[in-house]
């Protein structure tokens, strides 16, 4: 169960975590979950340069361990980065010490201050301590790219029908989610920029 646009009410029971930058007017930020992977993070690498935007790539400590080269063009390309743990864990069910010693283990790899909780689902003691650390990222929209229930156009009508004024948007380079992102990264940028926003990354 997901929802498409996160709620203002869960938004205000965690103030502390980053849901969307509301005061900036026209602008979003598309950022992508999971990678790097080879077969899909390239592709999304080639998207963004064909439409001249950044984007914030939150990447699991063992993908960029088994992956470096494509890790590597994400940095080269000039996109943000942050941790999303080592194996994507979900703070529901994990202990505050694995849930941080994992975080930290994907720091090991590279340094950002940046941190998503995989899923979505962090515990407000996981969020207390982590924040000694990291700015919180969460999202304000889910484009469902990772349900393979639903199809590309679903995936891109969660998007541009819930997209505002400094949406954090999400979709995710992984092998699950591409069949979706595929055919809706390019659909959401081009209509997201004629109606007139700019894309950026998260620094």
């Amino acid at each position: 169960m997901y929802l498409s646009k996160t709620p203002r009410l869960l938004k205000a029971l965690y103030p502390s975590l980053t849901w969307d930058f509301r005061d900036h007017k026209k602008k979003v930020y598309l950022t992508f979950d999971d990678g790097p992977i080879p077969e899909v993070t390239p592709y999304v690498l080639s998207v963004l340069e064909e439409f001249q935007i950044k984007a914030t790539f939150f990447c699991i400590g063992d993908n960029v361990r088994k992956h470096p080269k494509v890790f590597q063009q994400v940095i080269d390309a000039g996109h943000s980065i942050g941790n999303h743990t080592f194996n994507h864990l979900n703070g529901w069910k994990t202990s505050n010490s694995e849930y941080s010693d994992n975080a930290i283990l994907c720091e090991s790899l590279f340094k950002s201050q940046l941190f998503r909780p995989p899923y979505g689902r962090i515990k407000r003691s996981q969020i207390k301590t982590l924040q000694s650390r990291f700015k919180i990222i969460m999202y304000d929209v889910l484009s469902g790219d990772f349900d393979t229930k639903i199809d590309a156009e679903k995936c891109y009508q969660n998007v541009v029908q819930n997209t505002n004024d400094g949406s954090i948007i999400v979709f995710h380079d992984s092998l699950k989610a591409f069949p979706n992102l595929k055919d809706a990264l390019p659909k959401v940028i081009s209509t997201l920029l004629k109606q007139g926003y700019s894309f950026h990354s998260i620094d």
